[in-house]
């Protein structure tokens, strides 16, 4: 067999991949080239390792557990940050270890007001007595409370406080919320708080909201103190007399009010009072069509009848006090004595002022205080 030279065969072409083109029609080619971008290379936004940020984070949270927000989402609102209060953060309670009535504010329309204390101590007691069961459901579903309601209104207040008492024997805490604001002040409650004072055990109050303050802090008036009368009586006849008894108040006057009766009782309040005075109608304290306006008492009834929408909602009237009383001569004192003895207060003012020119405020004013001595 004649000898066979054997050579080396050529060496095999390395196999490289490609991405072709979307292109399907086009014959494949080692010059193809992907239409897509070029990778980016990702970038750290630190030079710091991920494993010492961990660690940073944690010591950090460590040292300041107390001071830890958190993003709470309120029903009908926006979510907002929330401060987690220090008997939360370390798992200890609100409550006292004596069963108490404890007295809770509750938001007049905007659910971000209601304080943490006042959740917890929601959450924390065995029932809560409510002014309207339903009303208040809705809150409590809204805070993810799950706290058994009772009722407590005006019609049930005595026997519902027997109840409360009852089950403070028996060891319960029990929370008291009226259907917005603070209990007792023009709702109910005030009979129940005695009634648990009489019995022996702690009333503790859980502050937050109050319409009457918040419209105080917005009206803008100077005085030192504010005399509050809460709802005037809905005929007008006895409303007017209660007013009338309050014309020689130095101090605002705050009033609640219903949108059915609103344009009623500012009418009798500019009729009685002094039309210079200024008043401060607060509409829908806290809810989306919050209201707050300062006009002269002589002026709030068409200012109400400019707009319907202005008559909705729920009212808080804030009055400036009387003007201060002007001196008075002789003869205004001397005739105002004579009338004084034998006519009504305001009838005996009014014809010293019309005998003698002084101010009618003046000799109202001093009438009062003659009447009292």
């Amino acid at each position: 067999m004649a000898g066979v030279m054997l050579a080396a065969a050529p060496p095999k072409r390395a196999f490289v991949r490609s991405r072709t083109s979307t292109n399907t029609t086009m014959p494949w080619s080692r010059h193809t080239r992907s239409i897509s971008p070029p990778r980016q290379r990702t970038l750290r936004a630190s030079t710091m390792s991920p494993r010492r940020a961990r660690k940073r984070s944690a010591s950090a949270s460590a040292a300041a557990p107390d001071a830890c927000f958190r993003v709470v989402e309120a029903p009908t609102m926006a979510p907002s940050f929330t401060f987690r209060s220090p008997f939360m953060a370390h798992g200890s309670s609100p409550l006292s270890s004596t069963p108490s009535l404890y007295v809770v504010a509750t938001p007049l329309g905007n659910l971000q007001d209601i304080s943490a204390r006042a959740q917890a101590v929601l959450a924390g007691v065995g029932v809560i007595a409510a002014e309207d069961t339903r009303h208040s459901q809705r809150l409590l579903d809204a805070l993810g409370i799950a706290t058994r309601l009772v009722a407590l209104h005006e019609h049930n207040e005595q026997a519902a406080a027997g109840q409360v008492i009852r089950m403070l024997q028996a060891g319960q805490h029990v929370a008291l919320i009226s259907d917005a604001g603070t209990p007792a002040i023009s709702d109910p409650g005030a009979r129940a708080v005695a009634r648990v004072r009489e019995a022996g055990f702690p009333v503790v109050p859980i502050p937050g909201p109050c319409a009457a303050i918040a419209a105080l802090s917005a009206a803008g008036f100077v005085d030192n103190g504010f005399h509050f009368v809460g709802f005037l009586p809905p005929k007008s006849a006895a409303r007017r007399a209660d007013i009338d008894a309050l014309r020689a108040v130095a101090v605002p006057l705050v009033f609640y009010e219903s949108p059915h009766r609103i344009a009623e009782c500012v009418a009798d309040l500019a009729a009685v009072l002094e039309a210079e005075r200024e008043i401060v109608i607060a509409r829908e304290l806290t809810k989306l069509f919050e209201q707050i306006v300062r006009v002269p008492l002589g002026d709030a009834a068409a200012w109400l009848a400019e707009d319907p929408n202005r008559v909705r909602g729920e009212f808080v009237l804030v009055v400036s006090g009387a003007p201060v009383r002007e001196g008075l001569d002789l003869q205004a004192e001397r005739v105002l004595a004579l009338l004084i003895a034998e006519l009504p207060v305001k009838t005996a003012a009014r014809l010293a002022a019309d005998i003698t020119g002084a101010s009618k405020n003046a000799l109202y004013a001093r009438a009062l205080e003659l009447r009292g001595g």
